[in-house]
C-alpha cells in the first residue's frame, strides 16, 4: 500500500531532520554521468543492484522506481543542472513511516574524473529514521557499488 509524502523541494537536502551523505570518486566525466543519472533512467536497474525496474514517466520529469524487497517509489525531479546535479523527491512510497523524501546526486570534477556526492535525506517516525539509521552502512555500500558499476558501464 502506498501513501502519499509531503512535497519539498531542493532546500530540503540540506535542512531535513536525517541526511545520510556518501561520496566516491569516478574516472568518468560529470556531463557522461549526469546523462546516465538523467537521461537513462532504466539503465539504473543495470548498474545500481538495488534497483530492480526504473521508468522515466512524464518526459522525465517523474520516475517510477521499484527495489529489491519490495520497495515502490514514485518520484518528482526537483533538479537537473547537467554534470552538477540530479535531484528527486519521493511523493508516494510503500515505506512505513515515510513524511518526506529526497535524494541529490551533486557531480564535482575531480582530477580528470567526477567526484559523486549522493544526499538521502528524510523525515519521518522514529521507527523509519531508527531503521534508516540502522541501514547506514548498507546504504553506503549500494551507493559505492553502484558509483563502481556506472563507472565500468560508462568506461565501456
Amino acid at each position: 500500500m502506498t501513501h502519499r509524502l509531503r512535497p519539498v523541494g531542493l532546500d530540503f537536502v540540506d535542512t531535513a531532520p536525517v541526511r545520510l551523505v556518501f561520496a566516491q570518486e569516478m574516472s568518468a566525466a560529470p556531463d557522461a554521468v549526469f546523462h546516465a543519472l538523467n537521461d537513462d533512467v532504466p539503465g539504473w536497474a543495470e548498474w545500481f543492484a538495488a534497483v530492480t525496474s526504473a521508468r522515466s514517466l512524464d518526459d522525465g520529469t517523474r520516475r517510477d522506481i521499484r527495489l529489491k524487497g519490495g520497495g515502490h517509489f514514485l518520484e518528482t525531479v526537483i533538479a537537473a543542472k547537467e554534470a552538477e546535479v540530479y535531484a528527486y523527491r519521493v511523493d508516494d512510497t510503500n515505506a512505513p513511516g515515510a513524511r518526506a523524501m529526497a535524494e541529490e546526486w551533486r557531480l564535482t570534477p575531480s582530477g580528470g574524473g567526477t567526484r559523486v556526492q549522493w544526499t538521502f535525506a528524510l523525515e519521518g517516525n522514529a521507527v523509519f529514521r531508527g531503521v534508516v539509521q540502522l541501514a547506514r552502512p548498507g546504504l553506503g555500500r549500494a551507493f559505492k557499488g553502484a558509483v563502481a558499476a556506472l563507472d565500468r558501464r560508462l568506461g565501456r
